[in-house]
């Protein structure tokens, strides 16, 4: 069962192939990549963190809170204490911050409240060197 390939070449038949047939040597290969695939172990991308054992030291003291509240009107309240203007909030915010323990600054705004007064309040306080710094009362705002 020997091809003679001159006589191929002389027949009216399709000339055959004397190149090896890699199609099963293929079919093969992505087989076993795709076992290689599967049996990979899935790589976790997590950080180990040492986390301090035992109960956290007591707290000395409550913090100091400072709520301003921005009302409809844009008027501020410093502890539900109406300022009259804005420099006088900016004359509070700047001895607060010169405080050896910084007070935390809850700034809540009534939703009529423009919003550059409320922003005016987040960036004095920011420029003013305060680090506990916060917006709360958003809830009303989730929907």
């Amino acid at each position: 069962m020997a091809i003679d390939f001159e006589e191929a070449l002389d027949a009216a038949e399709p000339e055959l192939s004397s190149g090896m047939n890699i199609t099963p040597l293929i079919d093969v290969l992505l087989v076993l990549l795709v076992m290689f695939i599967i049996t990979i172990p899935i790589q976790l991308h997590s950080v180990n963190m040492e986390m301090p054992a035992g109960l956290p030291p007591p707290m000395s003291k409550p913090p100091l809170v400072v709520s301003i509240q921005v009302t409809a009107q844009n008027q501020f309240l410093w502890n539900d204490e109406p300022l009259a203007d804005r420099p006088l909030l900016e004359q509070r915010l700047r001895s607060a911050a010169q405080l050896a323990e910084q007070p935390e600054i809850h700034i809540r705004s009534h939703p009529l409240a423009k919003y550059d007064t409320v922003a005016a309040v987040l960036s004095a306080s920011q420029r003013l060197g305060l680090q506990k710094i916060g917006v709360v009362g958003l809830e009303a705002y989730a929907r």
